[in-house]
């Protein structure tokens, strides 16, 4: 007898062979063997930590022709836009691929930060060539715009924190300074993305230091707990020099010398206040236990 099949009346048998059909959409055939992609877990998350911010000190054909070779990567390049309204973006490697763009760099505790990473490159001429004083090429309106728009996608996405969207200069201080202090990043901060000091908060700690700074061992410390590696040596070698330039020219660029200071100080404490609470107190600790010890 031929049977006939009504929807909403399918007996068990055929119900099992719809499921098992829809469920062939989930398979994958690579060589040798089929992939089920149809038991998604839950378990899991981004292995993406940073993102990480450069300057290609290049026009764009050559950044191009260079990102694409056989040494150096990034998963972004941003072209100055060549007319208004333009927002094109080069994805070069895939967000789920290494690129080869930090280099020797430390954050945070981690190094080698290309495995956890995603690397954007600006198309920028960064410092005056040859200069002793250099200018700093500026960064047009219009590209910002696109770059506020893909970080705060990627950020999104990865779940990446404030305090983790940093420069080269962040993350390898004696060998980088891009994206250096022309680059905005109280504007990408009042657009949502990263790290910024509140400004009350600067206030209060510039009035704190004014009669008492803190020693540079405390500002050495202060700076291993925002994310770089820096020993409390009590000495301002080159090291310490090119950290201290490095936070200048991200959070005080109308100074980066590299010299300590009340103001970077007390920026530096008012961002531990706003993003590092738990730091803060380790480091206020440290402190009083430094003072009673005297």
């Amino acid at each position: 007898m031929t049977k006939h099949w009504r929807l909403g009346a399918l007996p068990l048998s055929a119900l099992v062979l719809s499921a098992l059909l829809a469920g062939c959409t989930s398979l994958e055939s690579r060589d040798g063997y089929r992939v089920d992609h149809g038991h998604p877990s839950s378990a899991h998350d981004s292995r993406v930590s940073q993102l990480i911010l450069h300057y290609t000190h290049e026009d764009e054909a050559t950044s191009l022709s260079i990102l694409t070779g056989p040494r150096v990567s990034s998963h972004y390049l941003l072209p100055v836009p060549a007319r208004q309204g333009e927002q094109r973006v080069y994805q070069l490697v895939d967000e789920s691929r290494r690129a080869w763009h930090a280099g020797a760099s430390h954050w945070r505790g981690q190094s080698g930060l290309n495995a956890t990473s995603i690397g954007i490159e600006i198309v920028n001429a960064g410092p005056e060539r040859g200069a002793d004083q250099p200018r700093w090429a500026p960064y047009p309106d219009a590209q910002i715009d696109t770059l506020i728009a893909l970080l705060r996608d990627i950020a999104a996405r990865h779940d990446i924190a404030p305090d983790d969207i940093l420069g080269h200069a962040d993350v390898a201080p004696e060998r980088k300074v891009d994206p250096g202090p022309a680059f905005p990043w109280k504007r990408l901060h009042e657009a949502g993305i990263g790290a910024w000091p509140d400004t009350d908060e600067v206030a209060h700690y510039r009035r704190r230091f004014a009669t008492r700074p803190p020693d540079l061992t405390t500002f050495q410390q202060a700076l291993a707990e925002w994310g770089y590696t820096l020993p409390a040596s009590g000495r301002l070698d080159e090291r310490t020099r090119a950290v201290l330039r490095a936070f200048q020219m991200h959070f005080r660029p109308a100074d980066y010398r590299g010299r300590p200071d009340i103001e970077s100080a007390a920026r530096l404490w008012a961002l531990l206040a706003k993003y590092r609470p738990e730091a803060l107190a380790r480091l206020e600790s440290q402190e009083q236990a430094a003072e009673l010890s005297r």
